[in-house]
């Protein structure tokens, strides 16, 4: 008997070497180790071995079954880890990629049209100045040449948070602060938020301006009707029409309005320029020397010349969008044509 225990636990782990997958593994298992496999048939047959022999048999029964369950486990891990590691493979996620089902994003209009003229006019030479959005009555009005009770505070309805306290209705105030800190050559534009008390379907009481501010010697209206002109082609196309309006604004003289060929019909007439052929899109003109003078600057040895406009009307033109209030919904429709 016990050179017959000592031949199934040889021959078993030689066998054991060479099983190759689970199923295998497991018919190996019934063979040696199940109810009907050969350590059970050795215990049933246990009545056959005399009684004194008995207590020897049976611990090398327990000692061999103790091996080959050792052996089997150990074989059983090393299957249960390759498989871990084939589905670890299978199931391998990048996760740089996009998740999935997810669609993509895309710039807001107004966002795009910023990056469009900030590149445009960093390349002809501009420095991004910002500045505060609640700012004092002098740099919004006073600084700019609209003391109290002017008459052109009218043409702005302001949100007044306090007395002297507003929130801005124009980034002019920001060149007005950086006149008073920078010397002359100045070339700036302000891009930013502004407030004002109107809302309709081109109308928004947030809504966005980008402000452009040149100061230097010998700079004259010719200096910024080439600048701008050059600048609405670079927008709309090199085909665009520029035409200049004479126009008032308290804190340049002369001042002009500027109007651009309507890039939808190219100044044939539709809907969008109400027939006209051109769009109006910017105000402009040679800074009033007494705005120069307030802020510090000899107006007899430097002139300048400023434009402004709304960032959201010229992406509503670009992008042929009719009505401002949908560039404020966060209306997903909306939104999915801008990609």
């Amino acid at each position: 008997m016990e050179s017959k225990l000592k031949d199934i636990l040889n021959r078993a782990l030689s066998e054991l070497k060479q099983v190759e997958n689970m199923q295998e593994l497991n018919e190996f298992k019934v063979k040696y180790l199940g109810k009907q496999g050969e350590l059970t048939g050795i215990l049933r047959g246990m009545r056959e071995v005399p009684a004194e022999d008995r207590p020897k048999i049976g611990a090398l029964v327990n000692e061999v079954r103790e091996k080959l369950e050792a052996a089997f486990s150990e074989r059983e891990q090393a299957f249960n880890k390759a498989e871990l590691e084939k589905e670890l493979q299978r199931s391998a996620i990048d996760i740089t990629e996009p998740g999935k089902g997810h669609e993509k994003g895309a710039l807001h209009p107004t966002t795009r049209m910023f990056n469009k003229l900030i590149d445009i006019c960093v390349a002809m030479g501009f420095e991004v100045v910002e500045g505060p959005e609640i700012e004092t009555d002098y740099y919004n009005f006073e600084g700019l040449n609209i003391p109290k009770n002017h008459p052109s505070r009218d043409m702005q309805d302001t949100f007044f948070i306090t007395e002297n306290i507003l929130l801005r209705s124009q980034t002019s105030s920001v060149q007005v602060r950086s006149m008073e800190k920078l010397s002359p050559p100045i070339k700036i534009i302000s891009p930013g938020r502004v407030y004002r008390n109107d809302s309709d379907g081109t109308h928004s009481p947030v809504f966005h301006q980008l402000e452009g501010l040149v100061i230097d010697e010998n700079v004259s209206m010719a200096d910024l009707k080439a600048m701008l002109t050059s600048m609405m082609k670079k927008v709309f196309g090199q085909s665009t029409k520029i035409r200049f309006r004479p126009s008032f604004f308290p804190f340049t003289e002369p001042s002009v309005e500027v109007d651009v060929s309507c890039p939808t019909c190219h100044g044939k007439g539709c809907k969008v320029c109400k027939g006209t052929g051109f769009l109006e899109l910017l105000g402009a003109g040679v800074v009033n020397p007494k705005v120069l003078e307030m802020s510090g600057i000899d107006s007899k040895k430097y002139r300048g010349f400023a434009f402004g406009f709304g960032v959201d009307r010229f992406a509503m033109v670009y992008d042929g969008i009719t009505d401002l209030r949908n560039m404020f919904k966060n209306d997903i429709r909306f939104l999915k044509q801008m990609k």
